[in-house]
């Protein structure tokens, strides 16, 4: 069955969705630590805004992803490192405190006001605190060179994980997704790893970690684009189903792939096996949608970005498509009809679907999406939107990246409460 909207049409919030009410609520950033640069003080504070998500018990988590990092550019023209002037790779990431890497924040939220009630660092079997440096060998043999402030390379580790994604297991624990394998981490109440699942054929990329591993996933998740990996996580009531997100079009089979692709594609598996129970085409808004984004810069279809999902039942999910500006949620309903073929979820099928989404006559089944929220509409509610969960079945809970304070962002929480159940 072909479902299709049209690309023409501007997007529509949904009747009962039009005036939500938004709350900032109060929090304070955690100073880690300050590091004296040639042109200015980097001010480091702690990341958690990766994901959200809310136990069987209620209980609100959020994630933080591998650490501070930088890109080149604002390594040398904001925090003058000008050893870093001379590095052409474009995907290379300054990480200037291996120390501070993935971990878990359980959050209380009381009133208008949310705090942090313990942190747990993701610890591998020796408990000891896993780092955020690329894994060896990443996708399509590729991976983002970690660099320290002076230039000099950092090495990759195994054991590292970039999470970015986040999901409660109703029996206790989480599910964690990686951008770096990609891959999915089975982890404990505490944050011990206890299982990470890598694509097939990349068992070798994380044999030496200090934690089990299976290369169970399709082969095909390994042509994430560089930084680009599983983003967002949302399991069924049930906690025998895992749905996931890519951050964006794979580069399937090349960079351009992806630039052009129009398509993020959504995979649900089986929690005790890694088994693919099934696969969908999520469409990405054109990028001309994304107001405030445009207001500042031009944006292509390659800058827009699947941040997040949230189980509303069996079926539904909340979709979170952002550029870095604006963010817009989408209801979708997972509908067997609206399913790929299974071949498309084999790396050998052509032509691909991120050729087929990038031609533009899409010949594939689809998703149909219901805007339900647009920040657009609300100018006061913070960029870098990274982290969404439900409070009750009309309000959600929403946060944004901050990076670690790099650039000087806040962690804002977000309430938003809509006058019908979503």
């Amino acid at each position: 069955m072909r479902l299709r909207g049209n690309p023409a049409e501007p997007s529509r919030i949904a009747p009962d969705m039009t005036d939500p009410l938004v709350t900032r609520l109060n929090f304070t950033d955690e100073h880690l630590r300050d590091i004296p640069c040639p042109r200015r003080v980097l001010r480091l504070t702690r990341g958690l805004g990766s994901g959200l998500t809310h136990d069987a018990e209620g209980r609100l988590w959020a994630l933080g992803d591998r650490g501070p990092n930088l890109k080149v550019k604002p390594a040398v023209e904001t925090y003058g490192l000008e050893r870093l002037a001379f590095q052409t790779d474009q995907a290379a990431k300054i990480m200037p405190a291996t120390d501070i890497g993935p971990a878990l924040a359980e959050l209380r939220l009381e009133g208008d006001t949310v705090e942090v009630v313990r942190l747990l660092p993701l610890r591998g079997e020796d408990g000891r605190p896993l780092s955020g440096l690329p894994t060896p060998g990443s996708a399509n043999s590729r991976r983002e060179p970690a660099l320290a402030t002076d230039g000099s390379p950092l090495a990759p580790d195994p054991g590292g994980v970039d999470s970015e994604g986040i999901a409660a297991i109703p029996g206790g624990g989480f599910w964690i997704g990686d951008e770096y394998g990609p891959s999915l981490l089975r982890v404990d109440g505490d944050g011990k790893v206890l299982m990470r699942w890598v694509p097939k054929g990349k068992a070798h990329t994380v044999a030496d970690a200090p934690y089990p591993s299976a290369d169970v996933l399709p082969a095909l998740a390994a042509r994430r684009h560089v930084n680009r990996g599983f983003e967002a996580l949302a399991l069924t009531p049930d906690g025998k189903a895992l749905t996931l997100a890519f951050q964006s079009p794979l580069a399937h089979p090349d960079d351009e792939a992806h630039a052009q692709g129009r398509h993020v594609r959504l995979m649900r598996f089986d929690t005790d096996t890694g088994v693919l129970l099934g696969q969908w085409a999520y469409p990405l808004e054109p990028p001309e949608r994304f107001r405030r984004d445009l207001a500042k810069r031009p944006l292509a279809r390659a800058d827009l970005k699947v941040s997040e999902v949230t189980t509303l039942d069996e079926s539904r999910l909340l979709v979170l498509e952002r550029g870095s500006e604006t963010t817009k949620i989408f209801l979708v309903d997972l509908a067997d009809e609206c399913a790929l073929p299974d071949e498309h979820a084999l790396a050998e099928t052509w032509p691909t679907l991120e050729e087929l989404s990038a031609a533009g006559d899409f010949p594939l089944p689809e998703l149909a999406k219901r805007l339900v929220f647009d920040s657009d509409h609300h100018p006061e509610v913070s960029a870098d939107l990274e982290g969404m969960t439900l409070l009750d079945e009309r309000t959600l809970l929403l946060v944004n990246d901050n990076d670690f304070g790099i650039e000087d962002a806040a962690t804002v929480f977000w309430r938003v409460e809509f006058a019908e159940a979503l």
